[in-house]
């Protein structure tokens, strides 16, 4: 391998994963009160109720995609009787249909805080930065899976290349002789992919990793009038705490 090859398939991916993590932590413990969406629902809410479902949800199954598709070994599927053709055209049909939704949803939101004023007066450089390689990761995705069903060059079965070679970065082995085989679709989108990672945790993509789960476990808010008056219905007001009323 050339040493242009080296520095992107074994040295590229861990230096990812250690921005990745090692952002993350630096993240919440010295910018914790930042680590939000910074949500624009307040500003307007009538296209996001369309655009972030469809955004989210295609982009949760590109992920899940993505799951089965570098994880799971060939021979797993083959021993389960599941045959190329099978698993290649599930692929294809399910993986454009995901990524489709998740384009279309990311489209409409970069459009809403375009020509949203508001929105778009709250936009950071942070934020187009990010909207700009996470579009970049996305369109050269969906390049990616144009290329291996054979409408961009010659059809391609990434199982045999792409995915032995993510799993022998977790396994610290790093293959790097495989990537050099895949299409170029496939290298422009691990690249790009890898770089997404490195700036993720710098973004307010960190929200990904987060979940209310805090939100199920939490007591209940009891509102009072600001000037001690007791509202209809209600006992008179007092200082402190009140035991919740179900």
């Amino acid at each position: 391998m050339t040493s242009q090859s080296i520095l992107l398939w074994s040295v590229m991916p861990y230096v990812a994963i250690g921005s990745f993590v090692i952002g993350l932590v630096w993240r919440y413990r010295y910018d914790k009160f930042n680590w939000t969406t910074r949500s624009s629902q307040i500003y307007e809410g009538s296209m996001l109720r369309v655009a972030s479902p469809l955004f989210h949800l295609g982009l949760f199954a590109v992920i899940g995609g993505h799951i089965v598709g570098l994880l799971i070994p060939k021979k797993w599927t083959d021993a389960i009787g599941l045959s190329q053709e099978m698993y290649h055209f599930g692929a294809i049909s399910m993986g454009g249909f995901a990524g489709v939704a998740t384009l279309s949803g990311i489209t409409m939101l970069v459009y809403r805080r375009r020509t949203t004023s508001t929105v778009f007066a709250e936009t950071t450089k942070n934020d187009k930065t990010m909207y700009v390689f996470l579009i970049a990761t996305l369109l050269a995705g969906c390049s990616a899976t144009l290329s291996s069903a054979g409408v961009i060059g010659h059809e391609h079965n990434y199982r045999e290349t792409v995915s032995p070679w993510f799993r022998s970065i977790l396994l610290f082995q790093p293959d790097g002789s495989l990537m050099e085989q895949a299409p170029l679709a496939f290298r422009i989108h691990a690249v790009i992919g890898m770089s997404l990672f490195i700036i993720w945790p710098f973004t307010r993509l960190v929200h990904a990793l987060s979940a209310p789960i805090g939100y199920v476990f939490r007591p209940p808010i009891v509102y009072r009038t600001r000037d001690g008056r007791a509202t209809a219905g209600s006992s008179k007001a007092r200082p402190g705490w009140d035991r919740p009323k179900y």
